[in-house]
């Protein structure tokens, strides 16, 4: 993954102080020139620019406007405002409106390098604050000492060191998100930026535009230009949840964006390159939507390189008693309540839950009990009465845990020695092909690289 040089935008009315900028930086960075606020707001709206130096006086709208619009447009852009007759008052307004700095000209070459240097560490610094602050509070989620979480953890050590496509599958609420930012987190891709698109969230005519963005007057409501989450995650990664919601228009439109690494916003007609790695999750068995004509084939290969699953938290019970401890931690620091504890039992009731909305279930009846719960510790009656009426359960087997184990791994090695030929495997298995089905579904297995 190479790193482009650093894009500056250098906007004044004076040809000899665009020249004169230029020539300074050109050495260390790629110059652009506008003699405008609105040759600069066209230019920001069709290229990247990671550094916007401008004049406060323009003809027309002045930097001030100037510098308003861009954080429109890029909230993340560091501005430098220049001024030969600059007021401490407009100074103040400056760096209230998110100015990085304001410097007095006239200035020479070592003052200007020193204040672009200092303007692209702070975006930096801000982008690492962000980054670390975000990995604090989820670096330790990925919570169990099971066979099946040290076997995911695995999967993310090797594939976060490469460039591949993942494709994530397991039941909603089974931590999919926390996998995908797990392998952004170990890669080197960590210090850009981590962007993620619910597919099932949106009405489907809108993923598209929020996927590519979109050019001002695009369509009714586009008042101004938006760059969409595949520009965003430029030098990142786009998480794309549920993309088997994804539209089979749009899917083809994200299949050649991911082929060729380029994009072009809805209503424009210039191409932009982007280099995002991809990693998309899904709770749909794909290949029962490939065959049911609701996702492309060739997609579903692209985007399973590396197919990782993620078992659902009945398969994983030993996990239970950890997730517990650590939702009780956080959520006591963040609602400010007294350490409290469960009671064996109770958590005993809670290990024995089915828990069909998995840990994003568990997780939120565990916020619950220690808001409503009063005391120092909680028992199993107020789990009883927290936990959904008639709730289904399953025996805590360790047995039954290393029995499904074994069977999707039978099911899985049988599918690809039959290049995935249901039919044949079914019969190799002595199952009934529906009932196969079935078990692929609820293993949520995929078609990777080995079965092809």
């Amino acid at each position: 993954m190479s790193q482009p040089r650093t894009r500056v935008l250098v906007v004044d009315d004076e040809p000899s102080v665009l020249l004169e900028i230029s020539g300074a930086l050109k050495r260390h960075y790629d110059v652009v020139t506008a003699q405008s606020a609105e040759e600069a707001e066209s230019i920001l709206a069709k290229e990247r620019i990671d550094l916007l130096l401008t004049d406060l006086r323009l003809p027309g709208n002045d930097g001030l406007h100037l510098l308003e619009s861009a954080k429109t447009v890029s909230p993340d852009l560091p501005v430098v405002i220049m001024s030969g007759h600059g007021t401490i008052e407009e100074a103040v307004r400056a760096t209230r409106m998110g100015a990085a700095d304001f410097v007095e000209k006239p200035f020479g070459p070592d003052r200007l390098n020193v204040t672009v240097e200092r303007a692209l560490e702070l975006k930096a610094l801000k982008r690492e604050n962000e980054s670390l602050r975000s990995l604090a509070g989820r670096a330790d989620e990925m919570v169990g000492e099971s066979h099946a979480m040290e076997q995911i953890r695995a999967e993310v050590a090797k594939v976060a060191r490469s460039e591949a496509k993942v494709l994530i599958t397991g039941e909603s609420g089974a931590g999919k998100e926390l996998v995908a930012r797990a392998i952004h987190r170990q890669s080197a891709r960590a210090r850009g930026p981590f962007e993620k698109l619910n597919c099932a969230a949106l009405p489907k005519d809108l993923v598209e535009s929020e996927l590519f963005g979109y050019e001002k007057g695009a369509f009714t409501g586009a008042a101004q230009m938006k760059r969409g989450r595949l520009e965003a995650a430029d030098l990142g990664t786009l998480f794309l949840d549920e993309v088997g919601d994804m539209s089979l228009d749009t899917q083809a439109k994200f299949l050649r964006a991911i082929e060729t690494g380029e994009i072009e916003r809805l209503g424009g007609t210039r191409t932009i390159q982007v280099d995002a790695r991809i990693v998309a999750a899904t709770n749909k068995n794909l290949t029962e939507e490939i065959q049911a004509g609701r996702f492309r084939e060739d997609l579903f290969y692209r985007l399973s390189v590396v197919p990782i699953h993620v078992q659902p938290l009945r398969a994983r019970r030993e996990d239970i008693p950890l997730l517990i401890r650590h939702f009780m931690e956080g959520f006591g620091h963040e609602h400010g309540r007294p350490r409290r504890k469960l009671e064996p039992e109770a958590i005993e009731r809670l290990t024995r839950y089915s828990w069909p909305g998995n840990v994003r279930e568990l997780k939120n009846l565990i916020e619950r009990l220690l808001i409503m719960s009063e005391g120092e510790s909680i028992g199993v009656r107020e789990v009883e009465q927290a936990l959904p009426a008639r709730t289904e359960e399953e025996p805590v087997s360790e047995i039954r845990a290393a029995r499904d184990r074994a069977e999707r791994d039978a099911i899985l090695t049988t599918l690809r020695q039959c290049s995935w030929n249901v039919t044949e495997a079914a019969k190799r298995l002595g199952m009934d092909r529906g009932y196969l089905h079935r078990k692929i579904k609820r293993y949520g297995l995929v078609r990777d690289a080995q079965g092809a």
